[in-house]
């Protein structure tokens, strides 16, 4: 039988005019619709089928199972084998990404080429992947998956002892805190620390903005975290936090998403399905970790104000990590606003000379409208932000101690020495202070108490629950009811309800394959398809404002419930507990350390050689501009290229830098005039003051006043002695 034409086919579907042209289009927009939902489903399902799904876009192999450890969790670390046509370098540096393990599936941080993983790949840079199982090992804790984290890091390490630069670490979101906390219990083992999208500060924000902090407030405390994780007997189901993630926006959740696949059904269907078998595929776990995040990250706030302690007495206190700590954070996201994701810092720290003389080097950068996933799924945020991280982490890693900001601009077309910018963008770190940092937004000693009223009101709320409705919820609940539970939870359910496990939707499949080979969209132009979008349009508009006006009101209850006296007398706060702000406490011990490492720098100011003398005058010189940027790193490559025999290896570099740096802090005039003392040879002298003129050279800086003050200052310090001419005696008389 002869197969028929194009135009035969067509006649099933008479072309007349404008409304039957849009009907026809708009119900093969339906099927198609439906059909894209089945296909989600049936992958809902294949997903769940497997022992470890994930969405990874890289091949991997493991290296180390945690289930394996002497504390077993449910999470393994994996080498990502380069693509083919890429070159690494097992001298770089390695890099670690770190899956987020926030209720949706594993895999997230590689689910594109362009990504965090892509980037260190493309560099030349070893890469790591750290994934999780759906399922948690039974009796797993956080301070168990922290420990492991710690664990993996030091196998990275041991497999790449010719870098000489310890691993670079991206957490992304939850990932973000969990090796925050791992590097406080290990400080010794990681590189620096990238946190994308990564709440440590709870409380903290702008009112008007991420009302997800007051969520806890909303529900009386912790106490149905604890009903959850009984009514899944032992198992807390991440469903529901997906669902409080799609409760923020329900202009997206309930209509945005679903309109435009079904509006761009002939080209969205592959972009909506890809993130959907991440999304839709909600991992589960244990009732005890999804607990103690509750009680002391969400409602207790006890990370970055040293409240934690390990189960053998060890306190987790952030400011014990060395590592160069990296915040990149966005105003265009409301789970993690740079409030959350910076103020733990004003939670360490008083003043930022705090931060130098406890060694920490901490930069952060803003960006002003990516949302929260695309922070690290977004492809246009890789080939930017993350890409430059990656090239500067050097750079980075090298960084004396202090606050900084990471401004990334795109590099101009006359910019000097283009050779020494890698890509089309520039990365400049600039010096900060702690009042940058407040202006951002942060809370009033009034916002703070009402926090800390939900935190007690949570802890008596959960003391009733556990000694009075427990016990029953427990005895009732069996393993069949929980996993019932969990399979008719919405957020699973809308997935198994549109898959060929529904005999409803038996013949969708073949429906669209008809509807594929006969397709005849509406134009563009088309009258009632402007009245379809004009519908949706006001849909979209009046779930926004609806989710706005809720907001509004649940901000406008938490404030006006948890700021009554009355309460806050109830639960044991009232006005003699004066500012509740609770910075960390004071540690004797570290400050007596970093008194004693002051000392041993004060007797060092005149001690070093060659290398330490030009590092400190190279500090003296630019410190007036109170910034620097990528090419600095890449001329200083050069200059230690030029003087091989006197180049000190990274990790000593490294310690040169910021020994030079607190010295000049300590006494910057009496360091100074100490340079003739480093440099004690007139060899010495010209290799530094024919160092700095090269890397002047190199950068052609256009130098300020004060700094051509400074570099005259040294030069005249380190020019050799002028010669005098031998004096002759006079001849006498008669000679």
């Amino acid at each position: 039988m002869p197969k028929p034409s194009s135009a035969s086919t067509a006649s099933f579907w008479p072309q007349t005019d404008p409304f039957s042209e849009y009907w026809i289009d708009a119900f093969q927009r339906a099927i198609l619709f439906l059909d894209v939902l089945r296909q989600r489903g049936n992958s809902y399902f294949e997903q769940n089928a497997r022992t470890a799904p994930n969405v990874l876009s890289f091949d991997a192999e493991l290296v180390l199972d945690g289930r394996k450890l002497e504390r077993p969790v449910n999470y393994g670390l994996a080498r990502i084998i380069p693509p083919p046509g890429t070159t690494i370098d097992d001298s770089e540096r390695p890099f670690i990404v770190f899956d987020p393990r926030a209720g949706q599936g594993p895999g997230i941080g590689g689910m594109k080429h362009d990504s965090e993983i892509g980037e260190a790949l493309a560099a030349g840079h070893p890469c790591y992947f750290v994934g999780f199982l759906p399922n948690p090992v039974p009796g797993q804790t956080v301070e168990d998956v922290c420990r492991a984290e710690a664990r993996f890091i030091e196998a990275v390490a041991a497999r790449h002892p010719n870098s000489g630069r310890k691993p670079a670490l991206i957490g992304n979101c939850q990932a973000g805190w969990q090796i925050m906390m791992a590097c406080a219990i290990a400080p010794d083992r990681p590189g620096p620390i990238l946190l994308a999208g990564s709440p440590l500060s709870y409380w903290a924000g702008v009112r008007g903005k991420a009302p997800m902090r007051y969520l806890g407030g909303l529900m009386g405390g912790t106490w149905l975290t604890s009903l959850a994780g009984d009514l899944g007997n032992g198992i807390f189901d991440g469903a529901s936090l997906v669902t409080n993630f799609e409760s923020m926006h329900p202009d997206n959740t309930y209509w945005r998403k679903a309109y435009n696949l079904y509006s761009k059904v002939d080209t969205e269907a592959p972009r909506f399905l890809e993130f959907e078998k991440w999304w839709g595929c909600p991992v589960v776990m244990n009732a005890e970790e999804m607990q103690y995040i509750a009680d002391n990250l969400f409602v207790g706030n006890k990370l970055s104000t040293g409240q934690l302690r390990t189960s053998d007495g060890l306190r987790i206190d952030l400011r014990n990590i060395r590592s160069p700590i990296i915040v990149f954070c966005s105003w265009g996201e409301d789970i993690t606003p740079p409030p959350q994701a910076l103020d733990w810092i004003l939670d360490l720290y008083e003043h930022e000379d705090e931060i130098i003389s406890n060694g920490q080097t901490i930069v952060y950068t803003l960006n002003q409208s990516i949302g929260h996933l695309g922070i690290f799924v977004s492809g246009r945020v890789a080939t930017k932000e993350h890409a430059e991280f990656v090239q500067c982490m050097d750079l980075i890693d090298l960084m004396p101690p202090g606050l900084y900001e990471a401004v990334i601009t795109e590099a101009p077309q006359d910019q000097g020495n283009p050779e020494l910018i890698q890509g089309r963008y520039l990365l400049a770190l600039e010096r900060r202070t702690l009042n940058d940092i407040r202006t951002l937004g942060c809370n009033d000693a009034e916002d703070d108490r009402r926090f800390a009223t939900v935190a007690r009101l949570s802890e008596i709320n959960q003391g009733l629950y556990r000694s009075f409705v427990r016990p029953a919820v427990r005895a009732a609940v069996t393993p069949a009811m929980a996993e019932t539970l969990r399979q008719m939870h919405p957020d699973r359910l809308r997935f198994s309800l549109f898959s060929d496990r529904n005999p409803f939707m038996a013949d969708i499949g073949k429906l669209a394959e008809s509807v594929r080979r006969d397709r005849h969209p509406v134009a563009q132009n088309n009258p009632l398809l402007a009245a379809e979008r004009l519908a949706s349009n006001w849909i979209e508009t009046s779930l926004k404002l609806w989710g706005e006006a809720r907001d509004s009101f649940v901000e406008q209850f938490f404030l006006t419930a948890y700021g009554s006296p009355l309460l806050q007398s109830l639960v044991g706060l009232n006005a003699e507990h004066g500012d509740l702000h609770r910075r960390i406490e004071r540690d004797f011990a570290r400050e007596a350390a970093a008194n004693r490492a002051m000392a041993e720098l004060e007797s060092d100011i005149d001690r070093g050689g060659v290398v330490e003398a030009f590092v400190r005058a190279l500090g003296y010189i630019v410190e007036p501009a109170g910034k620097v940027d990528e090419r600095g790193f890449v001329a200083l490559e050069e200059v230690g290229r030029m003087v091989p025999e006197r180049r000190p290896g990274f990790a000593r570099f490294k310690e040169i830098l910021r020994e030079q740096f607190l010295i000049m802090k300590l006494d910057q005039e009496r360091a100074i005039e100490a340079l003739p003392k480093l440099a004690k040879t007139a060899e010495d002298r010209r290799i530094v003051l024919e160092s700095l003129k090269r890397l002047q050279a190199i950068l052609q800086p256009k130098l300020t006043e004060e700094q051509q003050r400074r570099l005259a200052q040294v030069e005249r310090l380190l020019a050799p002695p002028a010669v005098s001419p031998a004096r002759r005696e006079p001849a006498v008389a008669g000679e």
